[in-house]
């Protein structure tokens, strides 16, 4: 099978090119290098996989790379994924966001690609979770508390639209917290890779707010498990990717410390605009229709992700 994967080179997007490689497939990665790092594709480029450096939000390269690619499935990643940049910046956010996915959209209706996989997000889609019944199923209302989250819901609604009009089979895929190796440790979003750097380092986590905000962690490797199974399929939609189990993020310094051995006590520091008290959201009916379940806890995730650091980048996560 032939796939493009617009944002191969960052965190999720690499794990992801490296399991289609794995099952055989022909891989066409997108990606303008911002964040993605290209040590991130070095097995996967001497595999055989091919890199594309372009900016989504160039409308004519990327036509002409769908269409010159051919995908079967076209997995689209490529987005500006931090919430504090999309509070300071909401026009650049949407510009990436919003305005890149309508580009793809263009480039699947005219390029005829069979299936669209869109990374959206679960932890920021809905809102603040306080006050609901979690975990959030895919029918709970959605009010996002920062352009993030509001760009991702936009791009969803896109998506609809184009399947109104122009019959594109494509599924929104809703991620949880998403954790484990190749995520930047300095970078735009995950908690979990700031604080294993730290840990690594003998350094001490901030904790914005009082730490008893929660968050669904879910491990790329079940991503990317999820993203094959909803490429594979015909379901149309929503789904929540995640695990369905609030973990605060005092009890994750507090697993890191017992991983490591050692001390690992946060500072704390104010709260951030834009962020969510507590989320959680429900992935069964990924696996009724999709037959999708984590597999990897967070104990199990956690070990693997403070593996990674000392192993080298190319390698893929486990």
């Amino acid at each position: 099978m032939r796939c493009l994967v617009t944002g191969g080179a960052g965190f999720i997007g690499s794990n992801l090119v490296d399991a289609l490689l794995a099952r055989g497939d022909e891989v066409t990665i997108v990606d303008d290098l911002s964040t993605g790092r290209r040590e991130n594709l070095t097995a996967a480029l001497a595999a055989g996989a091919e890199l594309l450096e372009l900016d989504i939000r160039d409308r004519g390269p990327l036509e002409a790379a769908v269409e010159r690619a051919a995908p079967d499935v076209l997995f689209h990643l490529a987005a500006q994924i931090d919430v504090r940049k999309s509070v300071a910046d909401p026009a650049f956010d949407a510009s990436i966001n919003v305005g890149g996915t309508a580009n793809v959209l263009e480039a699947v209706r005219h390029a005829g690609t069979p299936r669209l996989v869109f990374a959206s997000t679960g932890g920021a889609i809905y809102g603040e979770g306080e006050g609901r019944d979690l975990p959030l199923p895919e029918t709970a209302s959605v009010a996002p508390l920062s352009p993030y989250g509001q760009s991702k819901e936009a791009a969803e609604l896109y998506m609809s639209m184009y399947e109104r009009l122009y019959g594109i089979s494509s599924v929104r895929l809703r991620l949880g917290n998403v954790y484990g190796p190749r995520q930047d440790p300095l970078g735009e979003a995950g908690v979990i890779a700031i604080f294993c750097g730290l840990l690594r380092e003998g350094g001490r986590p901030t904790i914005f707010g009082d730490g008893r905000q929660t968050r669904d962690y879910i491990f790329v490797g079940d991503v990317v498990t999820a993203m094959l199974a909803a490429g594979d399929s015909t379901a149309k939609g929503a789904f929540n990717v995640g695990t369905g189990v609030e973990t605060d993020v005092l009890a994750l310094v507090d697993d890191l410390a017992d991983l490591d051995g050692g001390s690992f006590e946060p500072e704390f520091a104010q709260p951030r605009t834009g962020e969510v008290q507590r989320i959680t959201i429900d992935p069964s009916r990924a696996e009724a229709e999709l037959g999708w379940r984590p597999e990897i806890s967070l104990t199990e995730g956690l070990e693997i992700t403070l593996r990674s650091l000392s192993a080298s980048p190319a390698q893929p996560a486990a």
